[in-house]
């Protein structure tokens, strides 16, 4: 609002006649006493010389009254007063609020009194009056109004007419906060941080409020995660107060896969002109320090290069280094080194205090610019092997001429036992001699040492001790002087006056001093007590010292504690008093002159510590950051008095060895805990120290997996237009370099249009995530129309930024022949030589479909003219290995498609690909068990849980597992060939693809703080384990907890569905408070048990539940077990089966039956389907079907009973129980079978194996080169007793070869192999010549003319039996007298011939038939008479 308004007159009429001027004049005299300011502010503006009247709209006559002050844009800006005086000498300044106001009524008098003479009727003069009379009324009112209008009565409380708006923004930006506030008086404003008040003018470089016009504003710069907070604004004036609040989160992010998400990211500096040098500086820090790990006694040096642009001569920034951001100045310890370009603190001698967050800070004139990194101290190694390691931190406090207090913290590992106390040692500066200051250890950390000389300097240092010994010393404190600080920094000297006065003595000199006041216990252990009193009134100027005394409670008797040697100071400590016991102390004061009066005692006083141990931090919660790290945070400790700060710890799953995170407490509940194994699983505890001791270790977190969180993938690269029409377009981009630590779910496109150089704004197309790297853009696109496409890409974590727009494209129909470029080019299995490159199909084809494709490579360094293919022929495949590689050298890739129309356009370019085998990278190996199994493996070091293993053929992903079973373990999977075959044969390859999940961290960071504090106001008793359930004997059911912690108070009560339950005949409960496990027992599971079962604890203030729900198919399930169990113990008490009716089959092959029975007596029965070998006791029972047959198919029973009860066993050999022995039948037939032999007859050569015993249903196939062999007059197979064979007659070259016998075993077979070539073939085709010769000549011999019978026999199989018949010379036989036909036992068929004749000499044949086919085995039977053999010969010779 401007801070002065011109006030004109305004006139409404031109003044046309001088009379009329003057009667209005007139007028305006005779009302004067009511208008007076009006006047007086009017004849002020017209009057002044020089001064121009500006000439205003008038208000219309009706126009409402208005009170309110408004600024230039009409916004209210406050209340205004109309001011009224007497007399015109009496103006004096006013305020902008009274002027407007007095304006407003000025103008509306003058309007209201203005008089027009001209010729009126007699109807204008009564409307004039009963305006005049209207007017007088208003008159009145505005007097009326006059009286109330005063400042008592305009006050107001605050009014927040805008309120302060929450904001989420980005770490390194600035954010304002405005609101808009109304009051009289005027309120006073201020800000408020989580409730404490925001001091502007202290931090001018972080805050900045102003007020203008009402109007307020609180600036933050440079935000950081620290600054997400809760601000509220406070106005306040004598009526009242008004505040509101606005939440400010401030986020963080992830730039690179080095850094997680919640580590602190470098703030983005604000740079601004720098008029002294007339530039801009620019700060940029590089070859930055990272986190850092040392140990005590070593040097560090942390360093970082800044440049500084434009450089400007003799001019260097300012360059500051920090930690725990307190400045740090160069001393024995710290050393700092600036060049002009590289900042560098050096650390020498590293202790724990040096543990901490630095920073290094560059202030130019333009700006300033940070980064942080965090340095780990470890302790050194101890001497012996459970030594407490050395305290840290020790500093001086309180220092006087009697004494100084020394405070340290405590060390984070105790060592093999707990630490019983520390000593405290002292030196004189100057010397090297230490001195012990205490005779017994003190538990409390702080200790007031006196025995000092005063005036001299000191050092102290401190050193722990538990039952192994004591560590070593700390770092010793900073330099203390035995001085009161009035003597060791005198206050400021009067000044000069130029006047010397000369006073007489004190009257006081010689007196004895009065008593001290006020004396107070300000520290009390059970070590010692430290008094502090007031000196006294009267003390004359040689000063005073003072005597302490002290009483122990329930006696008079006062003693003095110091008498050698009265104290200068008004403090003391006491040592060597009782603990427990109650004291009171007093103080005399003393000079000169004497011994004053003592002072009132400080009442009885107990000796013994007054600060108690803080409470355990609750449950510490785990959180994925980087590969190295995990950030910890846990609820504050509910009890802590004086705390120092927490200490976290880590354990890897499965061991009991904690290692401390931090050596040097933290007061923050989260912190980073860098240096942790890549891949392990860890658990983390906290615990809290103050001066008193350590807290009790907070509860183990969850387990987490050391590994990298997710963060939004890298942006898509290469959008092109694959295919283009008169009304869509299909847009197709690269998939990000990176994906975020988690697998790609999808991406985003935008579009907007192109008109010369003016686009437009940016459109969503797809809502949901697409899943490819191309879409189709089919949503009213216009012809001849340019667009603009950018993609963003999905993980678990977010969205990823958008892609480097497009070029402009134009939607109009491709004309060309050729198919378009390929897309989504990737590669694969990188090696120093080889890598293999990837791609999808085009999305426009072409007037014919792709054929094939083209690979172009070149060096990444080359030109244009160096690209070369990879292959001369084209490659049917979206896939191709390139090979000859050069390790260590960067390749560029593209592809071309193919059609019969030509080869198209290349692809977008893929890479550069470094060829360089990754370290660690294993390759697949294939593994054939002694079971002849063939499987794939592959191993990899770097799974992380969340990870799987993808298994692809020919790079396409196996989804079908009827091929293959894959096996997932640990760091290895594996790919098992479930039948292997030919159809197997291809490329296989394996990646591992990793599903880690973490959500907005903020929110759970929100959700942990509130879990804090409801932790902190309803305490929980933690569970060792929840509730859990298991089924015991007779069907009872047990539910049982574990508490972690709990008192002997502490109770338990037992709910069923919002119903206590109470002990009794079905519930028994159990509380065994000294392994806290709480128990429940039921006797029996029945319907209407279906609920929640609830343990409800109480134990003090702390409560805990924990339940268990059984419904649905759960509790059904359940039920039916508890059902069963009963059922088995009733079954149990009497005679009873341990173990059913089985079958096994013997090495001779024999099936037998066989169960094992218990509590058998001999006054029970035991009676089976069969006879079985068994007897009245507890046992086994065997029955032995022998060699089984399918007259052997039927069910078997066996009963057992007595008066205590009865069981029984069933045995089903049918169906499928009978095809199940017969299985194990032929298993142990299989494997009885010997190797193939060779032997030769005089007809040819038998191939046989032996067997123990050969079943008729046995299915036995010989193969010759692997291929089946079928059954002829010159090759037979059968089988003879138990000995399988293979007979072939008339032997030729061709039948040499690998013979193979494949006998069914129940599954897949065993197979028999023999090689019948080189030797093995020479041997048994050279033994059959022989043996062929031998039965030509004996076979004159054997010939018969009439011999008793001739019996013919063959082996016949077939499902279902066949027919069978026999033929000779073609024409069917039947039984006669001669001739008798046998089959027996669906397997056998035989002929004999009675009385063998000549005439039985023909061509036979063996019939075979069923509804398969028909099959025949001939032979020829010839009968020779051996007498007209012989008389054939005689007749030659």
């Amino acid at each position: 609002m401007s801070g002065s308004i011109q006030v004109v007159r305004k006139q409404q009429h031109q003044q046309q006649h001088q009379q009329q001027h003057h009667l209005q004049v007139k007028q305006q005299q005779q009302q004067q006493h009511h208008y007076e300011s009006s006047c007086y502010l009017s004849s002020r503006s017209s009057t002044e010389k020089g001064q121009e009247v500006v000439k205003l709209s008038p208000l219309p006559k009706r126009a409402k009254r208005t009170y309110l002050a408004m600024d230039k844009d009409k916004e209210v800006i406050g209340y205004v007063i109309p001011i009224f005086r007497a007399r015109q000498e009496d103006v004096t300044e006013e305020g902008i609020n009274y002027v407007a106001m007095r304006q407003l009524f000025a103008r509306e008098a003058r309007e209201a009194m203005e008089v027009r003479v001209e010729k009126k009727t007699r109807t204008v003069q009564i409307r004039e009056s009963a305006e005049r009379v209207e007017l007088s009324r208003t008159i009145d009112e505005w007097a009326e109004f006059r009286k109330k209008m005063n400042p008592d009565s305009l006050t107001h409380p605050p009014e927040l007419i805008v309120k302060p708006r929450g904001m989420t923004i980005w770490e390194g930006n600035t954010v304002k906060l405005y609101c808009t506030v109304a009051g009289w008086p005027k309120p006073r404003i201020a800000w408020y941080k989580n409730n404490v008040l925001i001091d502007a003018k202290a931090r001018p470089e972080k805050y900045a409020a102003e007020s203008n016009y009402n109007v307020h504003s609180l600036e933050i710069r440079n935000c950081d995660f620290l600054d997400t907070a809760q601000y509220r604004v406070s106005a306040l004036n004598i009526k009242g107060e008004v505040s509101s609040v606005a939440t400010i989160v401030v986020k963080r992010f992830q730039d690179g896969e080095e850094e997680g998400p919640l580590d602190p990211k470098p703030r983005e500096s604000i740079y601004g002109f720098c008029p002294e040098y007339g530039v801009t500086f620019e700060t940029s820090i590089i070859d930055k320090f990272e986190v850092a790990f040392g140990r005590e006694g070593e040097t560090m040096s942390l360093g970082c290069t800044v440049i500084v642009y434009p450089t400007v001569k003799k001019y260097q920034p300012d360059v500051v280094w920090y930690r725990n951001s307190v400045p740090l100045k160069p001393s024995k310890w710290v050393r700092t080194h600036w060049t002009g370009e590289r900042a560098t603190l050096t650390l020498v001698h590293l202790n724990k205090e040096d543990e901490g967050l630095y920073t290094l800070r560059v202030n130019t004139k333009s700006g300033f610019d940070t980064h942080s990194a965090y340095v780990f101290v470890r302790d050194a190694n101890v001497e012996l092997e459970g030594l407490p390691v050395a305290p840290l931190d020790v500093r001086c406090h309180d220092a006087n001429k009697d004494y100084v207090v020394v405070t340290w913290k405590q060390p984070a590992v105790e060592g093999g036992s707990s630490i019983l106390g520390y000593f405290i040692d002292r030196c004189e500066v100057g010397t090297h001699h230490w001195a012990q200051c205490n005779d017994t250890p003190v538990k409390y950390a702080r200790f007031p040492v006196t025995g000092l000389v005063e005036g001299r300097s000191y050092v102290f240092r401190v050193r722990a001790v538990n039952r192994v010994g004591v560590s070593r010393a700390s770092r010793v404190s900073d330099t203390v002087v035995a001085m009161d600080p009035s003597d060791r920094a005198p206050g400021p000297l009067a000044p000069w006056t130029g006047m010397i006065k000369f006073t007489e003595e004190d009257p006081t000199v010689g007196i004895v001093p009065g008593e001290p006041s006020d004396v107070v216990v300000t520290e009390a252990t059970k070590s010692y007590v430290v008094l502090a009193w007031k000196p006294p009134i009267q003390r004359g100027h040689e000063g005073v010292m003072y005597y302490i005394e002290k009483c122990i409670s329930g006696t008079d008797s006062w003693q003095r504690v110091n008498t050698g040697m009265p104290v200068k100071s008004p403090r003391f400590a006491l040592f060597d008093l009782a603990e427990g016991k109650s004291y009171s102390f007093r103080v005399r004061c003393c000079n000169s002159a004497g011994v004053g009066e003592a002072s009132v005692s400080t009442g009885e006083i107990i000796v013994g510590d007054k600060l108690d141990l803080p409470s355990a931090p609750s449950s510490p919660v785990a959180i994925r950051n980087t590969a190295t790290s995990v950030v910890v945070i846990w609820g504050a400790s509910k009890e802590a008095t004086n705390l120092v700060g927490y200490y976290t710890e880590c354990s890897v799953v499965g061991t009991d060895v904690w290692m401390p995170c931090n050596n040097k407490p933290v007061k923050q509940t989260r912190f980073v805990c860098h240096g942790l194994t890549s891949g392990e699983k860890y658990v983390f505890r906290v615990k809290a120290i103050n001066a008193a001791g350590y807290s009790q270790n907070s509860s183990d977190s969850d387990a987490v997996v050391v590994q990298a969180a997710i963060s939004v993938p890298g942006k898509p690269t290469g959008v092109t237009l694959l295919e283009a029409v008169r009304d869509y377009m299909v847009v197709g981009w690269t998939e990000p370099a990176t994906d975020g630590g988690g697998a790609i779910r999808g991406y985003f496109v935008d579009y907007r249009t192109v008109k010369g150089n003016v686009v437009g704004k940016w459109h969503e197309l797809n809502h949901q995530a697409l899943t490819t790297t191309s879409y189709k853009v089919n949503i009213n696109l216009k012809e001849n129309v340019f667009y603009e496409f950018q993609v963003r890409a999905m993980n678990m974590a977010g969205v990823s930024k958008a892609s480097v727009p497009s070029a402009p494209l134009e939607c109009k129909e491709y004309t060309i022949t050729v198919p378009g470029v390929p897309v989504g080019l990737r590669v694969q299995e990188v090696r120093d030589s080889s890598a293999v490159v990837l791609w999808d199909p085009p999305a426009f084809n072409g007037r014919t479909p792709v054929n094939g494709y083209y690979l172009d490579v070149k060096e990444a360094s080359a030109g244009d003219e160096g690209w070369k293919a990879v292959h001369e022929k084209v490659n049917r495949n979206k896939y191709i290995k390139v090979t000859g590689l050069n390790g260590g050298t960067s390749y560029v890739f593209r592809a071309r498609a193919q059609n019969l129309a030509g080869v198209g356009k290349a692809s977008a370019v893929l890479g550069p690909v470094l060829a360089q085998t990754r370290p660690g990278t294993k390759e697949i190996y294939v593994d054939v068990d002694d079971d002849g199994i063939i499987s794939m493996i592959f191993e990899c070091s770097e799974m992380s849980e969340g990870s799987e293993f993808i298994w692809s053929k020919n790079y396409q992903a196996i989804t079908d597992t009827s091929r293959l079973t894959i096996v997932q373990e640990k760091g290895r999977t594996r790919a098992i060939f479930n039948s292997p075959s030919l159809d197997d044969l291809g490329t296989y390859s394996c990646v591992r693809r990793g599903l880690n999940f973490i959500y907005i961290l903020y929110i759970n960071y929100i959700f942990l703080n509130a879990l804090k504090h409801h932790d902190h106001k309803f305490p929980v008793i933690p569970f060792a384990s929840q509730m859990a359930m298991e089924l015991l004997e007779k069907g009872r059911v047990r539910f049982w907890t574990q508490v972690e912690k709990w008192t002997p108070a502490c109770e338990v009560e037992y709910v069923f569905n919002d119903v206590i339950i109470t002990q009794g005949k079905k519930y028994t409960m159990n509380f065994d408070k000294s392994t806290g496990i709480i128990e429940m027992f039921m006797d029996s599971l029945e319907v209407t048990d279906e609920g929640t079962f609830t343990f409800n604890l109480v134990d003090g203030k702390a409560k805990g539940t924990t339940s268990l729900v059984l419904i649905g198919d759960e509790f059904r399930a359940l039920q039916k077990k508890s059902e069963f169990e009963r059922a088995e113990w009733v079954r149990k008490q009497g005679p009873h089966f341990v173990e059913y009716l089985d079958f096994a089959v013997t090495q001779e092959c024999d099936v037998l039956l066989k169960c094992k029975v218990r509590n058998v007596t001999n006054s029970g029965h035991l009676s089976s389907h069969r006879e079985a070998s068994h007897g009245k006791h507890d046992g086994d029972l065997t029955f032995n079907i022998g060699k089984i047959s399918k007259s052997d198919v039927g069910i078997y029973e066996v009963y057992l009973s007595d008066d205590r009860g009865k069981d029984k066993s069933v045995f089903n050999l049918t169906d499928a129980g009978y095809q199940t022995v017969m299985n194990e039948l032929f298993r142990v037939i299989a494997n009885s079978s010997t190797e193939i032999k060779v032997l030769s007859t005089e007809h040819g050569i038998v191939l046989y194996s032996s067997v123990t015993y050969c079943h008729e249903e046995l299915r036995v196939n010989w193969l010759h080169k692997d291929a089946k062999m079928a059954a002829s007059e010159r090759v037979k197979s059968g089988v003879t007793g138990d000995r399988l064979w293979l007979n072939i007659n008339e032997p030729t070259e061709k039948d040499k070869g690998k013979y193979t016998m494949d006998i069914f075993d129940g599954k897949d077979g065993v197979k028999r192999v023999f090689e019948l070539c080189g030797q093995a073939w020479d041997e048994a085709f050279e033994e059959f010549q022989r043996l062929n010769t031998i039965f030509l000549l004996k076979l004159k011999l054997l010939l018969f003319i009439s011999l008793k019978s001739l019996n013919l026999t063959g082996n016949v199989w077939g499902d279902p039996l066949p027919e069978v018949s026999w033929t000779k010379n073609e024409k069917e036989l039947v039984t006669d007298e001669r001739y008798k036909l046998k089959f027996e036992h669906g397997k056998f068929a035989s002929i004999t011939i009675s009385a063998v004749t000549r005439a039985d000499s023909g061509k036979y044949a063996l019939l075979v038939k069923n509804k398969y086919g028909t099959e025949a085995g001939e032979f020829t039977v010839s009968v020779y008479n051996p007498e007209d053999e012989e008389n054939k010969e005689d007749k030659k010779d």
